[in-house]
């Protein structure tokens, strides 16, 4: 009975076909860590980002600038008396003009690389003469000796040099900090004489990191934004008018009217959420190895699979017999290919990352093939299959948008020539076959 079993178990088709799913299943474990590891190097990546960005300056947003114009108000502090109250009105210009270059430079924090930049900007525009008309002022409430300018930097450690406005000819020094309202964190000010309205200009020059957004806070406003780097990433609340992206970097343009954005051009002591209309470009790496790493990682059950299938291919049409325990020493093989992309590709190009590791798995592969079946054919064969496979997947990489349609259709081709080498394999034991032709 033993020796029933021990022969059944080493010839049938069915208990290797069950083994190869139970090890596959198995390899799903390995693969997983996998993934997840691969994760958490990509959040130790951001992290070095946000260290880097803490220290040279983190993403930042151009808020305004608007004029900022305080006046009294009677409130009421009981049944019959009243006391005055400060309160801030804001007005946005009627035109704001941004143009500026970003140079980028490339930081290490480790084996990390950080796209920091230094961004030199104008800013230009002009102002009505703000009106209280219907909103029930008196003009002795209006405190144009307090008014003041305002722009909102996001983070005020990226100020390069000191900032002189340009009001109407005047020159006028910016200072740090703003009124104390909800519409910037944090920004410049400059008191200068708003009751007239007038013509603004100055310089800002800026560090930062990631990405440079503009709030479109003109009636009309325009940006125009170039940089030498090859890789950017139009965000927020716009899409450029305009652009071109080259090997030698990318120009943008936008046009942005106050009829697109949800708030007025001018309020009483509301905050709008003005940052929600922001809108730039991020620089962004030409290749983030860790997304296309763990993209890989996602395609390592097709790849084990397949692999397991092509050795039971092997088995059925070639009579040779392999141990399940073999199957596992080979899925493993297969799951430390991402493990040496991730590695390696953190030094060197993705690309070529993706040679090495995928060279060396085949070439460790083959040879143990060629170990256990003592067929130097058999061993070409599987390192054969092994680089299709692996080109396939490279090429399911670079196709984002075609990923679907053509990983559908190489397994669809897989299956169907499967079922073809397949056509004449006895699936029952010659004892079972016997059996059954007894019975008719």
């Amino acid at each position: 009975m033993i020796e029933k079993t021990g022969t059944w178990m080493r010839d049938s088709v069915t208990f290797k076909l069950l083994s190869m799913a139970v090890v596959l299943v198995l390899l799903i474990i390995p693969s997983v860590i996998i993934s997840t590891l691969i994760e958490e190097r990509s959040r130790t990546a951001d992290e070095a980002t946000e260290e880097v960005g803490q220290k040279w300056g983190l993403s930042q947003v151009i808020t305004g600038p608007m004029l900022v114009v305080p006046y009294r108000e009677m409130q009421p502090t009981g049944s019959t008396d009243t006391a005055p109250v400060t309160r801030h009105a804001y007005f946005l210009p009627e035109r704001l003009d941004v143009s500026g270059t970003i140079e980028p430079t490339v930081r290490y924090r480790g084996v990390y690389e950080v796209i920091v930049y230094t961004a030199d900007l104008s800013i230009g525009g002009s102002f009505a003469p703000p009106s209280f008309a219907d909103w029930d002022v008196k003009a002795e409430d209006i405190l144009w000796n307090e008014a003041a300018l305002i722009a909102g930097v996001r983070d005020m450690r990226g100020i390069n040099e000191v900032i002189t406005l340009d009001w109407d000819g005047t020159a006028i020094p910016f200072g740090g900090g703003v009124e104390a309202t909800g519409v910037v964190e944090a920004g410049i000010s400059a008191r200068i004489p708003a009751q007239a309205g007038g013509r603004f200009a100055f310089d800002l020059s800026l560090k930062g990191s990631r990405s440079l957004e503009v709030v479109p806070v003109g009636r009309e406003t325009a940006v125009s934004l170039a940089s030498s780097w090859p890789s950017p990433k139009f965000d927020g609340a716009f899409l450029p008018d305009s652009r071109e992206v080259g090997k030698e970097g990318f120009s943008a343009d936008w046009q942005v009217l106050d009829l697109n954005r949800p708030y007025a051009q001018r309020w009483r002591d509301t905050t709008h959420g003005v940052d929600e209309s922001a809108f730039g470009v991020a620089l962004v790496m030409p290749v983030d190895h860790y997304r296309k790493a763990l993209r890989a990682s996602r395609y390592a059950f097709i790849v084990i699979g397949l692999t397991l299938l092509s050795f039971f291919l092997i088995e059925v049409r070639q009579k040779r017999r392999a141990h399940p325990f073999q199957y596992i020493l080979v899925g493993l093989m297969l799951c430390l290919f991402y493990t040496l992309l991730l590695s390696i590709s953190e030094h060197v190009s993705f690309d070529l990352a993706y040679v090495v590791a995928g060279a060396a798995t085949i070439t460790a592969i083959a040879c143990y093939i060629q170990s256990m079946y003592h067929s130097r054919m058999l061993s070409i064969i599987t390192g054969g299959v092994l680089v299709v496979l692996y080109v396939f997947i490279y090429l399911l990489l670079q196709m984002e948008d075609y990923a679907l349609l053509t990983g559908s259709i190489g397994l669809f081709v897989a299956l169907a020539l499967t079922m073809y080498l397949t056509r004449s394999v006895q699936w029952y034991s010659p004892e079972r076959e016997a059996l059954q032709s007894s019975d008719s």
